[in-house]
C-alpha cells in the first residue's frame, strides 16, 4: 500500500450493501489514517432491468447518497458519483480519472459462499494503474 494516499475511490454494490459494507468500512477507516478524500461510487447499467427506473443516475444518486448518509463517514472529506456502463471497466477508468491512490472494494458478490476472488475484483486488480485493496 502507498505511504502517501490522498484518494480513496470505495465502489459500492448497493444491491449488496444491506448484506456487506465492509469495504466502505474499511475505506472510511483508511482515510481517516491517512486523511485521505474518499470517492464512494457505483456503477449503474446502460439499461436498467428494472422498467420502474427511468433516470438511473438519478435513482442511483439517490441510494448512495442514502447509503453514505446511513453511514457517516464522519472527519473524512467524502463525494458520490454514479458511474454508468460495465462494473469492472468503469471502476477502473474511475481510479484512472480521480488518480486515485488506492482502490478499496469487495472480494466478490457477499453472498456467494466460495472464497474466490470475483470477476469484478480481479478484473480492477489486474488493470488498475494504482494500489486495490481487496476486502473479503
Amino acid at each position: 500500500m502507498p505511504d502517501d494516499i490522498k484518494t480513496i475511490l470505495c465502489p459500492i454494490n448497493l444491491r449488496h450493501a444491506t448484506v456487506s459494507s465492509r469495504a466502505y468500512d474499511r475505506a472510511v477507516e483508511l482515510a481517516r489514517l491517512h486523511g485521505a478524500k474518499l470517492v464512494v461510487v457505483t456503477v449503474a447499467p446502460e439499461i436498467e432491468r428494472n422498467l420502474n427506473i427511468y433516470d438511473s443516475r438519478a435513482y442511483w444518486g439517490d441510494k448512495l447518497a442514502e447509503f453514505v448518509a446511513a453511514n457517516p463517514p464522519d472527519g473524512v472529506e467524502v463525494s458520490t458519483e454514479v458511474l454508468i456502463g460495465a462494473v469492472h471497466r468503469r471502476i477502473v477508468k474511475a481510479a484512472e480519472a480521480l488518480s486515485a491512490d488506492l482502490v478499496v472494494m469487495e472480494a466478490a458478490n457477499p453472498r456467494v459462499q466460495d472464497y474466490l476472488l470475483g470477476t469484478t475484483a480481479s478484473h480492477v486488480v489486474t488493470h488498475a494503474e494504482c494500489s486495490v485493496y481487496v476486502v473479503r
